[in-house]
């Protein structure tokens, strides 16, 4: 979407249930900003957490997703302050105490290693600059205050990564679109560790009242808002908190970062057994995602006078083929050097390629047959 986030001036604009116990939520932010800095918040910023509908964990292969936001969200209430000081802190001062940084220099420094809640603000401030070009940041007094459940699945950590670019851009002046702050939020995100690919960012800053989002990654970002029918009585979700708690940050490198890698190591064998790996769109593309090979490999079908749907079917239904195929001889999953093997590289080169570096992952066998099946199924449902 090309156009700004947008300003919002009645909270009925945001939510549809309980907007008098919004409001009570705001103006108590609002007053224990005022009793810790001193002043009133020059505005609040708001990110909502999302549920996905359909789609799961085909974000980072580029395929297109179903999600919706929630009413659930994290704000941020904010006023520059000035000087060369960062004040974050949390409404649940406990749990997560209030820290200072350098607008200019500590900041910018993120330890992936470390599960600190901060280290999210830092990656909605680092993102936007990383964006701008220069460090030259702006100082600011920050409250925070979320009511997506952490580690419920829920996208806590975008939302609050989402909500301090939406907080950092005001403060510097700055207005983006909505597709370069998907794209911003997404690559901050990694900077925890955690390979996202995208879906969380983009529902988060392109959500509706009232609507699900259909969400295309490739060749570009695109949101196209679906609004549910009117049915007697209404249609409700249901999102059910079973208080089971799954860090994506703690686990990635046997769950999210590995599946991730699944599919990157599985698009490049991919490529190599469809004879696309040398053609300009995927030679040297980093990352190389199953979407990319797809449309590579039908680059010039004639689609002409044929149902988009029934496209879609087809080319999906040919990649599980050639799925099958590529990783036959690999059905219980390939080594590091199988897969090594299989490029024509070294273990050392394909962890470099995978940026292992960044996203450590842990596996004795890495499972691409499944992540393929998954990845081109899962897509025939959306």
């Amino acid at each position: 979407m090309s156009s700004p986030a947008p300003v919002i001036k009645s909270l009925s604009d945001i939510y549809s249930l309980n907007v008098e116990r919004q409001s009570e939520r705001y103006a108590k932010l609002a007053a224990d900003f005022k009793a810790m800095y001193g002043a009133k918040p020059d505005f609040i910023a708001r990110a909502p957490g999302r549920v996905n509908i359909i789609g799961e964990h085909i974000d980072y292969c580029g395929f297109p997703v179903f999600p919706m936001a929630i009413a659930p969200d994290t704000l941020i209430a904010v006023r520059a302050n000035h000087t060369d000081k960062v004040h974050v802190a949390n409404t649940l001062g406990d749990k997560y105490p209030a820290r200072e940084f350098s607008a200019t220099t500590d900041i910018f420094e993120i330890d992936s290693t470390k599960h600190e809640w901060s280290n999210y603000f830092k990656c909605g401030y680092r993102g936007l600059f990383d964006h701008l070009g220069h460090r030259d940041g702006k100082g600011l007094d920050a409250l925070m205050d979320g009511t997506v459940p952490a580690g419920s699945g829920l996208s806590s950590s975008a939302a609050f990564v989402c909500a301090t670019l939406l907080a950092v851009q005001r403060v510097c002046g700055v207005e983006l679109t909505q597709s370069e702050l998907v794209t911003i939020g997404a690559s901050a995100e990694r900077h925890v560790g955690v390979n996202s690919g995208g879906m969380d960012q983009a529902i988060s800053i392109m959500g509706r009242q009232g609507s699900a989002l259909f969400i295309e990654f490739h060749p570009k970002l695109k949101g196209t808002p679906v609004k549910f029918p009117e049915t007697n009585p209404s249609m409700a979700f249901v999102i059910a908190n079973t208080l089971v708690v799954a860090d994506k940050h703690v686990s990635a490198p046997v769950c999210y970062n590995l599946r991730v890698v699944e599919t990157r190591v599985g698009a490049l064998i991919l490529a190599k057994h469809l004879g696309l790996a040398d053609r300009p769109a995927c030679k040297d593309v980093d990352p190389l995602m199953f979407k990319i090979i797809m449309d590579e490999l039908f680059a010039d079908q004639d689609t002409a006078g044929k149902d988009e749907v029934q496209v879609w079917i087809e080319r999906l239904t040919r990649m599980l083929e050639e799925s099958e195929k590529a990783f036959a001889a690999h059905p219980e999953g390939y080594t590091r050097e199988e897969m090594a093997g299989a490029l024509d590289v070294t273990p050392a080169e394909l962890s470099a390629k995978i940026h292992e570096d960044q996203f450590p992952v842990r596996a004795e066998k890495f499972q691409i047959l499944q992540r393929a099946r998954h990845a081109f199924s899962e897509t025939l449902r959306v």
